[in-house]
């Protein structure tokens, strides 16, 4: 079978460089993006030490990594070396997951971050009963995550509901689950153990102090809206 798979791959070669010359030549490298606040903003919920180390060197490195699994794939495209484009797939899995969840991460956070929108609390309150409800269930599926992993608050474009999900490591919602995010909570230890040690109820209790509504009613409102046309 994989003998096959191969011969079929063969055939497609051509294409496969094609695409990839195409590819390079448009894509540019991926930036660590700016907070928006400086790294004391969220105290005390969150330390400027935790910020600071989580941005500019765990997420800095995802950024990084994926900019090289992406160079190394295009390369072994352009070469006509499936197998070494396929065994890099783990590594733009991984980091571009951990640049895609640590950039939303980042705008859900807010010292100030208001109420959700009468949109979203409604949908809410239909999809769960009331505001505490889905908090707790977020909050107890995320703690619930083994190992390293993330909570999300998602939607659903299928049924135009919201729900809870979690993803192991750095796993993107969409491409796992279907849902689009709109809240995520980061329980990898790199986000709170230096401050919350290995009490991680705690660290997920008080980061709905600096939940940024604003941002999660926004993202709920587009991907509402975008169902709606």
């Amino acid at each position: 079978m994989f003998k096959k798979w191969m011969k079929m791959l063969s055939a497609v070669r051509p294409s496969l460089q094609a695409c990839s010359r195409t590819i390079a030549s448009v894509r540019g490298k991926h930036a660590l993006p700016d907070l928006g606040y400086d790294y004391n903003a969220l105290e005390p919920v969150i330390t400027a030490e935790i910020m600071q180390l989580h941005h500019q060197k765990h997420h800095a490195t995802y950024v990084n990594n994926l900019n090289v699994a992406e160079e190394k794939t295009a390369e072994a495209l352009a070469k006509g070396n499936v197998k070494e484009a396929i065994a890099l797939q783990g590594a733009l899995k991984f980091n571009g997951g951990g640049h895609i969840n640590h950039s939303i991460f980042w705008t859900n956070l807010a010292k100030d971050g208001g109420e959700p929108s009468k949109e979203l609390l409604d949908a809410i309150n239909r999809d769960f009963g009331s505001l505490k409800n889905m908090q707790d269930a977020l909050s107890n599926a995320t703690v619930a995550v083994q190992g390293s992993g993330w909570g999300w608050l998602g939607y659903c474009p299928k049924s135009g509901r919201i729900s809870v999900a979690t993803c192991a490591n750095q796993d993107p919602l969409e491409p796992t689950t279907g849902l689009v995010p709109l809240f995520g909570i980061d329980v990898w230890e790199h986000a709170y153990y230096l401050q919350y040690k290995n009490v991680r109820p705690d660290y997920v209790k008080a980061i709905w102090k600096i939940a940024n509504w604003k941002n999660i009613s926004s993202r709920y409102l587009f991907e509402a809206n975008a169902g709606k046309q």
